[in-house]
């Protein structure tokens, strides 16, 4: 196959008028136009309306209905949910009538939801039957709304602009619920001519292994990776609102960053590890099995090549990215601890029930300290859980930042050294800092607010003065 499989998240979803102009059309035409299949996600700022705020937490209609104690709650989020999806549509589609037809999926789309939730509810007031067993399902079938939406959108914005759109729905709306993803897949592209029209295709796909499951909102580049590898794709691209660079140009200044060019799925993972993700570690574990290359682009540049992510070697030894994310520091001392097996594994235990992400660790003799991504309040139930299992140990959890130079290659950089020396010569201090036998990242521990400042120093000492090593795009 010949095809690319190309997936937009839901911030460039909102700006798809421009991109139709841009991305999906530009100077092609004939068949120029297709031999792409595209991956959709809801427009901006829908999903956290139709489950919670993936930031703050503000309970959108997931939220208010698992909690609901009464109805009113979770049917006024529906209802806002609604209002700002029909207000995106709006906003992109430039004609009436298909303003009318978008108005009239997204009316049968939550009124058939919201009829759902009340039969659901109703059978739940019977002892019989537990909504907690329900709640996945009803994740799932919230989620999927967002997605067909915009699909759908999208697709009659193609259409009317002479595109042979098609919509690729797997969001499973009315059909068997008992299909595998990949039989999903499948049977819907079943059919499907990717040379001469363009699928515009749901990133939530109802299968019966539940994607929400394993990967919560991460599912729509589970979707997006698995069909690429289904379908065999040449490549997969993600387009994004921003280049892959080897900083937040907000930060260090848009003329100090770097865009990639090329790197691998290591650094990749790294940077999942580190909150900035790239893809999905899951799924770009299927597209590395799958030998399909990955390439993030600027979804409002479609001329620029972008960053090609595959599993090639660095040329140079060089320091590609410098990033960071607020942690909180875990720390466990008990002095009978030396010599003693168990600790580490029933620590990890609490964490895991708790389903606390963990960044990185270390430990001594009789201290260990897990580097953690959650909130605080989390952080006291742990401690709790922990003092119960160890009374004599002093357990305490401590607010800092991390900062990461990460690279496919750091050998012979003495990244650790010469990190650590342009932290103190900007004026601040490590708290910690490890580096892992890989030679593919080297973190360093700082005080909150000291994150921001540090990470335009390591930039400033790693890449703004190490021009010649960089990867040219490909």
């Amino acid at each position: 196959m010949t095809h690319t499989v190309e997936k937009i998240g839901g911030t460039s979803m909102s700006r798809v008028d421009e991109l139709r102009d841009t991305l999906f059309i530009g100077d092609r035409s004939g068949d120029a136009l297709y031999g792409r299949v595209f991956v959709v996600s809801a427009f901006g700022g829908i999903t956290n309306l139709l489950l919670e705020h993936k930031k703050t937490g503000t309970p959108g209609v997931y939220a208010a209905y698992a909690s609901a104690d009464n109805d009113h709650g979770w049917h006024e989020a529906l209802d806002v949910a609604a209002e700002e999806m029909a207000k995106a549509h709006a906003a992109v589609l430039d004609r009436s009538a298909d303003i009318e037809r978008a108005d009239a999926f997204l009316r049968e789309r939550i009124e058939g939801a919201r009829s759902c939730l009340i039969d659901l509810q109703r059978l739940c007031s019977y002892g019989h039957f537990r909504l907690a067993e329900h709640l996945l399902q009803i994740r799932e079938l919230l989620s999927g709304l967002g997605e067909a939406h915009s699909a759908m959108v999208t697709t009659l914005l193609l259409q009317r602009a002479g595109v042979n759109a098609r919509l690729v729905d797997l969001s499973g709306w009315r059909d068997e619920g008992d299909v595998s993803l990949e039989d999903r897949i499948a049977g819907a592209m079943q059919g499907v001519d990717p040379e001469t029209e363009m699928p515009i295709v749901t990133g939530y796909a109802q299968c019966a292994e539940g994607l929400m499951r394993e990967f919560d909102r991460g599912y729509s580049e589970v979707t997006f990776s698995r069909l690429a590898a289904l379908t065999g794709a040449h490549e997969a691209i993600i387009h994004k609102e921003f280049h892959l660079s080897s900083a937040d140009p907000r930060l260090v200044g848009a003329d100090a960053v770097r865009k990639l060019g090329r790197t691998n799925y290591d650094v990749a993972d790294q940077l999942s590890n580190m909150g900035m993700e790239a893809i999905h570690p899951k799924a770009a574990k299927t597209l590395r099995q799958s030998g399909v290359p990955l390439r993030i682009t600027n979804a409002f540049e479609p001329g620029d090549p972008g960053t090609l992510i595959d599993d090639q070697p660095a040329d140079v030894a060089a320091v590609e990215i410098v990033t960071g994310l607020d942690i909180i520091a875990l720390e466990v001392f008990e002095q009978d601890m030396v010599g003693v097996k168990g600790y580490d594994a029933a620590v990890l235990d609490v964490l895991t029930r708790h389903d606390v992400r963990i960044v990185s660790k270390v430990s001594n003799a009789n201290t260990i300290t897990h580097y953690v991504d959650s909130s605080l309040k989390t952080m006291r139930r742990v401690e709790k859980d922990l003092a119960a299992l160890y009374p004599s140990a002093k357990i305490t959890s401590r607010r800092l930042s991390m900062a990461s130079a990460i690279g496919r290659d750091l050998k012979g950089l003495s990244v650790l050294t010469r990190g650590l020396q342009a932290i103190a010569e900007a004026g601040f201090e490590a708290i910690g800092a490890t580096q892992g036998p890989r030679n593919v990242d080297v973190q360093f521990i700082l005080e909150r607010e000291d994150l921001k400042p540090v990470i335009k120093a390591l930039h400033a000492a790693f890449v703004e003065t190490n021009k010649a090593a960089l990867p040219h795009a490909a």
